[in-house]
């Protein structure tokens, strides 16, 4: 198993180790000991699923008083996941990582608490399994703009399928204030 850092302290890359066979392959998808050994969270207390259909870009979204960590897969499909750095106290604040997570390739994708998630799908279609450190609070949670010119991100789909509420996201400058004094609560 791999743990490879990101441009972004504390995203990380897995790449599991995958033992195929005439009858298919096996690989573990969460190790608490190996997770923990490599710095990444010991507990995580919601597991998430989503279905997907090609273009749909899911996000970017973050809670602020809960801050979830995720760790993200992709079952089957091909997704580009994203993780943006929200914490206003932080030298990478606004930076965004992204990487292709696929049934195929079997890599995750660790985002830290404090940092906006999102993704679009490449392929027809995609499953994605993510467990997170907290659970979900609606009336905490904020939206980041996709397209926001601030932020930068380079997505490989032009015109996404979004939600209504991840259509009228409003952009970093906007959501600095929501983030601003909250900051003890990302660390």
């Amino acid at each position: 198993m791999k743990f490879i850092p990101t441009a972004l302290p504390g995203v990380t890359l897995i790449e599991p180790d995958v033992f195929p066979d005439d009858r298919g392959f096996f690989l573990e998808t969460w190790h608490q000991a190996r997770y923990a050994e490599a710095g990444l969270p010991e507990a995580f207390v919601q597991d998430n699923h989503s279905y997907s259909v090609r273009n749909t870009l899911r996000g970017l979204h973050a809670q602020v008083l809960n801050p979830q960590g995720k760790l993200v897969r992709a079952v089957q499909g091909e997704i580009f996941d994203v993780a943006v750095d929200i914490r206003p106290d932080s030298i990478t604040f606004g930076t965004w990582v992204g990487e292709r997570l696929s049934g195929e390739n079997f890599r995750q994708l660790y985002i830290p608490p404090g940092f906006a998630h999102g993704f679009c799908v490449l392929s027809e279609t995609a499953h994605v399994q993510y467990k997170c450190t907290d659970f979900y609070v609606k009336d905490d949670e904020i939206s980041l703009r996709w397209d926001d010119s601030v932020v930068g991100i380079v997505w490989p789909v032009r015109e996404p399928l979004l939600s209504p509420k991840d259509a009228a996201a409003p952009g970093l400058a906007e959501i600095l204030q929501k983030l601003t004094g909250h900051e003890k609560a990302f660390s």
